[in-house]
């Protein structure tokens, strides 16, 4: 989506602000002892209350209000009885429509007691996304993301997962530019439009660079097996620099 009208931005702050808010809310109450369906059930009351539309749900009739996942899980795990233990990687991604406008965001968190090694992973991963937010601005190529958190990554001995991409987003979950490399890509020759909708999203890791499905059909796990963390925002690009959509308030 490409916005030009107040009315539009209003929208989307809108529910930028709901799923930034129900992310919020479910990260507060993750605890060991939960299952990932107590933690979904949070996240689809949070969406409930403010009239917004769960986007999984809804568009591709995904088995769950968010997707939640644990560890090994990658992206995509459907929520269910697996109970969060101590130590946990947890990925919580959360999407939604208000009104025919859509938001996207999503975090790790790492369940207490916490290592070294993935306090470091979760603050290099947000890290990664705002490096990405900083190179979208109207006219930019749409490369410059992949090939800053690629300029970041690299050095610091991680990987990036490269079958899963941030995309356009507005009117439905998905859609032009569908994918939107967080990895260096320097053939793709596409620019940002002014007023266009964006998510950055990288997946680092410390060793997977590929996502593989598993037998569910939903969730993936990454390949080689090795921890990952995403983080992302729904952003718009402007002559400035990008607005960020998915804040909490």
């Amino acid at each position: 989506m490409t916005i030009n009208r107040q009315e539009d931005l209003d929208a989307l702050r809108l529910i930028g602000r709901i799923v930034a808010n129900t992310l919020r809310r479910m990260s507060t109450a993750l605890e060991p002892g939960m299952t990932t369906r107590d933690l979904d059930e949070i996240g689809r009351a949070a969406l409930d209350r403010e009239g917004a539309i769960s986007a999984p749900r809804s568009v591709y009739d995904f088995p769950g209000a968010t997707c939640i996942s644990v560890n090994e899980e990658v992206a995509h795990g459907i929520p269910g009885d697996r109970v969060i233990a101590a130590g946990d990687l947890v990925n919580i991604d959360v999407s939604a429509s208000k009104d025919g406008y859509f938001a996207d965001t999503g975090a790790s968190f790492a369940v207490p007691p916490v290592t070294a090694d993935t306090e470091r992973l979760c603050r290099d991963g947000q890290r990664a996304m705002q490096i990405g937010i900083a190179q979208v601005r109207a006219n930019a190529p749409l490369a410059d993301i992949g090939m800053a958190i690629g300029r970041f990554a690299a050095p610091r001995g991680y990987t990036l997962i490269r079958n899963l991409a941030s995309h356009g987003i507005g009117r439905s979950l998905h859609e032009y530019p569908e994918e939107i490399a967080t990895w260096p890509a320097p053939r793709d020759r596409r620019r940002i439009d002014k007023g266009m909708v964006l998510t950055v999203e990288p997946f680092l890791s410390r060793g997977s660079d590929w996502a593989e499905s598993g037998a569910d059909g939903w969730t993936l796990f990454g390949d080689p097996p090795a921890p990952a963390v995403q983080y992302e925002h729904t952003i718009v690009a402007t002559e400035r620099g990008a607005i960020t959509l998915t804040l909490p308030g």
